[in-house]
């Protein structure tokens, strides 16, 4: 009987495979040409996301990939596993907020909760309160069938108001909420055509009546117009939200000829600052920005001055009284920190507080009463601290080694000061550190939870050799008893764009991984920012290339050190990593037995899913060498025919405003069209989410558990395998 099920079961995935390679998608060539260059385009048509022939096709790839998902064994392995260990720990808390009187508020996930629930507390030590659940958004029941979560809270500066942007289906935008917390009453007006957990956040005014964010006039993510002409809009509590108070905008302030595509972005820092910030929020790292006196903007004026432009190379500034801090980038790709006043403006010659480190990024500073207390890291995944006071520099050891280390305090008239640590096999800890005692005292709003399963796991940092000779940082998640005879399965995660840093983080997904007998790998590429500014020049535009060939670097160095061997690796990456994974895939499709791309940009000589902000990361079709690193990184046109690629499982989300399904879709298309082995090529199409973000927690595990189970099954792992004996 067992050997019949196997015989079925087998002979259905059989007739599976043959049903889609019968299931081809309706290839419209359109050719185009840019400088004198023509290229094809196989499947133009599919762009069209009205098209039914579209939709249809897209549904029945999703449907046959489900079936073939269905038939892993243990494919609901990681998922059950991730329950049971939120089961352990109990409840998890994210998106925490101290206001000045030190009242807390932060997220809250309960073991079997859907989503996450706001709450509060006087003091670390007060008694928690409820604040709002998001199942009584819009339906005053538990009965929350729209999924709604909370992605943002925001306190006003004494705590007497919070703000609770929520959104549903990882559409990243977002309806806001007003609540008084003594009373919990929830103002009647909800504001709409927003994304404050992306742009721009929510900016109280001083004297909490009211609050700054920025508005959408499109929220429709397939139109043209869609993130074009954003304006920053002054909302005072109990006003009609659809009646806008346009302060900062093109519209409004035509002058300062903000594009299309950036979004103008209202700042305040502290509540009582002299003036109100604008910030020009685009792709780059740095951002035109501009100064205007409080009391000018809340009269109705409209007298923005230029603080500081794009090449003086500025970025993470505060306001301190008449005072500028801020980190330069300017000659220094590691960053230093520096100070200006209001008066003086000088960003390219300023007051050198803490010069350029030569192996270290500073990434980030709090400035407290006692001084400014800043973060650095090595290799992007060796993170220290440092106090800078009285003029004087000093490092402060962490209670232990970190692999990333966030701050935060209640700014410059206030001592405190908290340091979260956090490592790939270590749970991120809360501490409130006294200067005066150089001590550490833990203070956790979640329990810290053992977890002797991951006790033989370890984290192993090193660099290896590109291409070029250039040292790229390289991270091993594995267990510490492993052989390397070469017939690991090895995963490695890589992203490479925007100046993003992968930094280590209590990853319980890649713990679970690496307990299951697997390699858990992140490959800190070029275009990424563990190494500065350089180093996220150095992987975009026309070096592009570099990404995906560090990647190669990586994995070849996995095989020579014998961790692993040709098509025992899998390769995983989402949005602009995609390009990093899709394009090693297509140059080195030898080297690879699976390949996992999330919500990827596959096809960059037609994707503008972020406009002209994209522009600056990957280059200007318009721009003749920029088009051509466009080409040179479009993974579509590089699918050949002919070749034997890897397994692949391609994924995208139908409500995604910024990678459109369509791209993953025509990317499947001529994968399925051009592949000359057999191996799966599986499309699926998430209709209940987006991006891969604002999701509930179960929905994200079981995308995570796909992921897993599709990897292990083609990089033979025995367990995720049809085996005719043991049916018997």
């Amino acid at each position: 009987m067992y050997y019949k099920l196997f015989l079925c079961i087998f002979l259905f995935i059989v007739a599976f495979f043959k049903a889609q390679k019968n299931n081809q998608a309706v290839s419209v060539p359109v050719t185009d040409e840019y400088f004198g260059v023509k290229i094809v385009d196989d499947y133009r048509n599919l762009e069209n996301l009205k098209d039914p022939n579209t939709l249809n096709w897209m549904k029945s790839q999703t449907d046959y990939s489900n079936s073939v998902l269905n038939t892993i064994p243990k494919r609901n392995y990681y998922v059950e596993r991730r329950l049971e260990l939120d089961k352990k720990q109990g409840y998890s808390t994210s998106d925490l907020k101290i206001t000045q009187n030190d009242t807390y508020f932060y997220l809250k996930r309960n073991v079997g909760e859907k989503t996450a629930k706001a709450y509060y507390r006087s003091g670390f030590a007060g008694k928690e309160e409820l604040l709002y659940d998001p199942a009584f958004f819009k339906t005053n029941s538990h009965e929350n069938t729209h999924n709604y979560i909370i992605n943002l809270i925001s306190p006003s500066w004494d705590g007497s108001r919070v703000a609770i942007s929520l959104t549903e289906k990882g559409k990243e935008l977002s309806e806001v909420i007003i609540i008084d917390v003594k009373t919990k009453y929830i103002h009647p007006e909800i504001i709409t055509h927003t994304n404050p957990s992306r742009i721009g956040g929510i900016k109280w005014l001083e004297d909490n009546s009211g609050f700054f964010y920025v508005y959408y006039p499109v929220i429709d993510i397939n139109s043209d117009q869609f993130r074009k002409d954003t304006q920053s809009i002054l909302y005072r509590i109990g006003e009609n939200p659809e009646k806008l108070d346009d302060v900062f905008s093109n519209a409004n302030n035509s002058s300062l000829k903000i594009s299309r595509e950036e979004f103008p972005a209202v700042l305040a820092f502290n509540p009582d600052d002299k003036y109100y910030i604008g910030i020009l929020v685009d792709a780059e790292d740095f951002r035109k920005t501009f100064i205007i006196d409080k009391n000018d903007l809340l009269k109705g004026g409209k007298n923005w001055k230029l603080l500081y432009d794009k090449d003086s190379k500025v970025t993470y500034m505060r306001l301190s009284g008449d005072e500028i801090y801020f980190l330069s980038g300017y000659n220094t790709p590691n960053y230093k920190l520096c100070r200006t006043t209001i008066t003086q403006k000088n960003f390219k010659n300023p007051e050198v507080l803490i010069p350029e480190k030569k192996d270290e990024v500073i990434t980030e500073y709090a400035i407290t009463k006692e001084g400014i207390y800043y973060t650095a890291t090595k290799n992007g995944v060796e993170a220290k601290l440092y106090v800078y006071r009285d003029g004087k520099e000093t490092s402060i050891k962490l209670p232990y080694a970190s692999g990333s280390i966030s701050l935060q305090s209640k700014g410059k008239n206030s001592s405190d000061i908290w340091i979260n640590c956090s490592g790939w096999a270590n749970e991120n800890q809360r501490f409130r550190y006294n200067l005066a005692t150089n001590t550490f005292t833990a203070e956790n709003l979640a329990p810290i939870t053992e977890y002797p399963d991951f006790k033989d796991i370890i984290a192993e940092e090193t660099v290896i050799k590109s291409f070029d000779g250039v040292e790229v940082p390289l991270t091993l998640i594995y267990n510490k008893n492993l052989k390397r005879d070469g017939k690991n399965p090895v995963l490695i995660q890589s992203y490479g764009a925007f100046g993003t840093s992968f930094s280590p983080f209590f990853a319980r997904s890649y713990l679970v991984w690496a307990s299951e007998g697997g390699i858990l790998a992140i490959a800190h590429v070029r275009g990424g920012g563990e190494k500065g500014v350089q180093w996220h020049m150095d992987g975009q535009k026309i070096k592009k290339s570099n990404s995906w060939k560090d990647l190669i670097a990586c994995t070849e160095y996995l095989i020579d050190k014998k961790y692993t061997s040709p098509k025992k690796i899998g390769i995983w990456g989402a949005s602009a990593g995609g390009i990093t994974i899709g394009r090693a895939m297509t140059e080195r499709p030898d080297l690879y037995g699976a390949v996992i791309v999330e919500a990827g940009v596959l096809n960059a000589t037609r994707y503008e899913g972020i406009g002209e902000t994209g522009f600056k990361e990957y280059g200007n079709p318009a721009i003749e060498e920029e088009f051509k690193g466009l080409l040179d990184m479009d993974v579509f046109q590089h699918v050949k025919k002919g070749v034997k690629y890897p397994a692949t499982l391609i994924t995208s989300g139908v409500n995604d405003p910024r990678v459109a399904s369509w791209v993953p879709t025509k990317f499947a298309a001529k994968l399925l069209s051009h592949n000359a082995s057999k191996n799966p090529v599986l499309l699926k199409i998430d209709y209940e989410g987006g991006h891969g973000n604002d999701i509930p927690v179960a929905q994200a595990y079981a995308n995570l558990s796909d992921i897993f189970a599709f990897a292990f099954w083609q990089l033979g792992h025995p367990d995720y395998q049809f085996k005719e004996n043991s049916q018997k």
